[in-house]
């Protein structure tokens, strides 16, 4: 996907004006909110855990060295094998690598946000290696060609029909629209994949210190089949998700489903340990972990520590008036919404992510949803000052805001012109209430009407109220 600035506004304007993607959108975005508000009112201490949450992880990243030198301690105690890659480049290289070694002609995948970000996908397409995505939205969009438009629900920008469709080109036979058809299709198209892969690569939603195990979550179970019928399972995780144990662990299990789909918890929650024993019935015979750092540590290091915090749900987008607008995609790259709004332009660079903390309205809602506590529109606005510091700002939106600045710090001229502006406008939009062009605010009224404000400032009713009283 192209990460240029300009490309975002052009990618948001289209997909404002595309049907089927808004039929999608609406029908998403109230299913996650209605189903995460009636898991958090009926746990009556969700406050509790999400502050104990935010404590934990904070101190897992104060420490972070010592427990990923734990991790690998106790991944290679249980026969496994650690690699370490400082980019996506380098995590590319060695995944190719094990595929290479072990002659791997398939490569099964559940789904990992890490393996998107590294673009492993491409690599191993382009290294000759036959990949199937097995989770059914990760399958999807496979089939169409796209890339994820969300973390959890990868395909929430297709409707029934879309999805009706690619299946009756991928799998012939009646054209079957019902959920239940759709995904036994699917079940029935995977089911043999399985069994022909030498590679199956997960993500890990946590690392474990302790035992050196790997944690994922799944509603389908694909992600076990995916790990334990191939030769070779290939874990792919941020350095950030290890946990000191698996009791800490289960503190962000009673958090993330609850925040993400509006679950109690997730259908399968499975741990794997190093590679198959003598009397296990199943099981990988190698079993390796690629900790990824990719810009990470830099975020360790500086003010935006607090990111690193994210365990993936997808809250803060669910409840995005801005994704909820736009969709995925519209942000150019792996990880949209509010969490990718930061993590793009720390991982990708303040120029070519330029716009993507500047889409947002500041109203909120992602950090108060966020189970984690990110305070996710502060370090918008530190994205935005790191911006205007480094002069990436654009020279016109600098002048504005030099001059909003003059105005700003000026108590006195603030309210004057609030005053002149106030009543200009109510004159103007007397007769409708409403003002459908406003100049200097094109960008505003190109999309909605602005209300007609009051003919008197705030201060100017308050001070009258203040004088009759």
């Amino acid at each position: 996907m192209d990460l240029h600035s300009h490309e975002f506004q052009s990618r948001a304007r289209t997909a404002l004006h595309d049907t089927s993607l808004q039929q999608a959108l609406d029908q998403a975005r109230d299913g996650f909110v209605a189903k995460r508000a009636a898991q958090v009112a009926e746990l009556s201490e969700f406050e509790a855990l999400r502050e104990a949450a935010a404590q934990l992880k904070d101190h897992i990243l104060e420490h972070l060295d010592d427990y990923l030198e734990r991790y690998e301690t106790a991944v290679n105690a249980a026969g496994g094998h650690v690699h370490w890659a400082r980019d996506d480049a380098e995590a590319r290289r060695i995944i190719l690598d094990i595929c290479a070694r072990v002659d791997a002609r398939t490569v099964t995948k559940g789904k990992s946000m890490v393996s998107e970000e590294i673009g492993l996908n491409e690599a191993l397409i382009e290294a000759g290696l036959k990949v199937v995505e097995t989770d059914l939205g990760e399958y999807i969009i496979q089939l169409a060609g796209e890339a994820p438009s969300h973390i959890i629900a990868p395909a929430v920008h297709k409707t029934r029909e879309q999805v009706a469709d690619l299946f009756e080109a991928a799998h012939g036979g009646p054209r079957r629209t019902e959920i239940s058809d759709l995904v036994d299709a699917a079940r029935q198209a995977l089911r043999g994949r399985y069994f022909e892969a030498d590679v199956g690569i997960t993500g890990g939603n946590f690392l474990i210190a302790e035992t050196g195990s790997s944690l994922i979550v799944t509603n389908e179970g694909n992600g076990d089949l995916t790990q334990t019928l191939a030769r070779v399972h290939i874990v792919t995780a941020g350095i950030e998700r290890v946990v000191p144990t698996l009791h800490d662990a289960t503190l962000f299990l009673r958090l993330l489903a609850r925040s993400a789909t509006g679950q109690e918890t997730e259908t399968y929650t499975t741990v794997s340990t190093g590679p198959r024993r003598l009397d296990d019935l199943d099981g990988p015979e190698e079993y390796h972990v690629v900790l990824v750092d990719n810009g990470r540590s830099r975020m360790l290091a500086g003010p935006f520590r607090a990111m690193l915090r994210c365990i993936r749900c997808g809250a803060c987008m669910n409840h995005c008036p801005v994704y909820g607008a736009i969709g995925g995609h519209a942000y150019g790259w792996v990880y949209p919404g509010p969490m990718g709004s930061v993590l793009t332009p720390l991982i990708k660079g303040l120029d070519l992510a330029y716009d993507l903390p500047n889409a947002c309205t500041l109203n909120g809602r992602c950090a108060s949803v966020c189970p984690v506590k990110i305070p996710l529109p502060d370090l918008l606005r530190q994205l935005r000052h790191a911006q205007f510091t480094q002069a990436i700002t654009p020279r016109r939106q600098r002048g504005a805001l030099a001059a909003w600045r003059v105005v700003a710090t000026r108590p006195w001229l603030y309210h004057a012109l609030e005053r002149v502006v106030a009543r200009i406008l109510a004159r103007l939009g007397a007769r409708t209430g409403r003002l459908r062009r406003v100049p200097g605010a094109h960008g505003w009224t190109l999309g909605r009407d602005l209300p007609t404000p009051a003919a008197r400032t705030f201060l100017e009713c308050w001070h009258h109220e203040r004088e009759k009283s």
